[in-house]
């Protein structure tokens, strides 16, 4: 990605979400491309620090300052989410309105992430940043729920938008992909979703980038990333396999051939004009992204 930032003044960072993909890409951007004196990082996740229990939110920020508050945490679990409601909207709804409330009072800039299931999915177009949220599943009303919280709270914030996150981290498409079309000889995957990748490093990237200018945010400014470019989970898939060289047929059928409990998006296309205006960057095509990925997979 072009106009990389490769030097801060120094920063005392929270990251949340660690152990996560996202989070995890963050720590290794830190650690492995910049001047570690340069920075003041403190990681965390669920089994060191409850964000939904106000009293150790309390706690936690009582003693320590915070110049960006970098919030990856996030129950994720899309279809488990319309059986567990209230742990999804725990997670992220009333711990993201906690961290808001915390960056406000202590005058931390909060960069929290969010998703393409925010939306319906019924467009036709590409949606832009002053497109209404109309979220279809339990995860996707948590999700922009957890966004309001962030508006009303009155604290300086980035919201992140995106979708189909991967990376040699954790679990997503990408490594499911490569572990099932290793072990079958043939992949049924749905060819009418469409939406973009995010390859986790290139939003790392950028998280960082929108760190650096934290001094120039008032209020809450939304912005959508992804890879560029416009694709089906089919043609996803057709290129993890065809790139790592598996023997594995790859099919394509219907959403409706294959039945989830959470309805998922039919159309998640980001406009990406904001972001890449802002920071001024250009955004890699999602089959590089993708590549760049699967070197170190295969």
């Amino acid at each position: 990605m072009k106009n990389q930032i490769t030097k801060m003044t120094k920063h005392n960072i929270l990251i949340t979400g660690a152990n996560g993909q996202l989070g995890k890409c963050i720590s290794d951007i830190l650690t492995n491309t910049r001047q570690e004196e340069l920075w003041s990082v403190t990681c965390c996740d669920i089994d060191t620090f409850d964000l939904t229990d106000w009293n150790a939110v309390e706690t936690f920020f009582k003693n320590r300052h915070f110049h960006v508050i970098i919030n990856c945490a996030a129950y994720t679990a899309v279809d488990k989410a319309e059986e567990e409601k209230d742990k999804a909207f725990s997670v992220n709804e009333k711990a993201v309105d906690y961290l808001a409330k915390m960056a406000k009072k202590y005058n931390s800039f909060l960069i929290h992430i969010s998703t393409d299931y925010v939306f319906d999915g019924l467009s036709n177009k590409p949606y832009t940043i002053e497109d209404e949220t109309n979220p279809t599943s339990t995860y996707g009303m948590s999700k922009a729920a957890g966004e309001k919280c962030i508006i009303r709270s009155g604290c300086n914030a980035a919201i992140i938008r995106t979708s189909w996150l991967y990376s040699v981290y954790g679990h997503n498409f990408v490594k499911s992909i490569l572990r099932n079309g290793k072990e079958k000889g043939e992949l049924k995957v749905v060819n009418d979703q469409w939406g973009a990748p995010t390859y986790a490093p290139d939003l790392a990237n950028v998280i960082l980038m929108l760190a650096e200018k934290r001094d120039l945010f008032f209020g809450v400014k939304i912005y959508h990333f992804a890879n560029e470019g416009i694709i089906t989970w089919f043609e996803f898939a057709e290129e993890i396999i065809r790139f790592s060289e598996i023997e594995c047929n790859v099919f394509p059928v219907s959403t409706k051939e294959y039945p989830v409990a959470a309805k998922r998006p039919a159309y998640s296309v980001f406009d990406l004009s904001k972001i890449k205006e802002d920071l001024n960057i250009t955004i890699p095509f999602w089959k590089e992204s993708l590549h760049e990925m699967l070197k170190h997979c295969i």
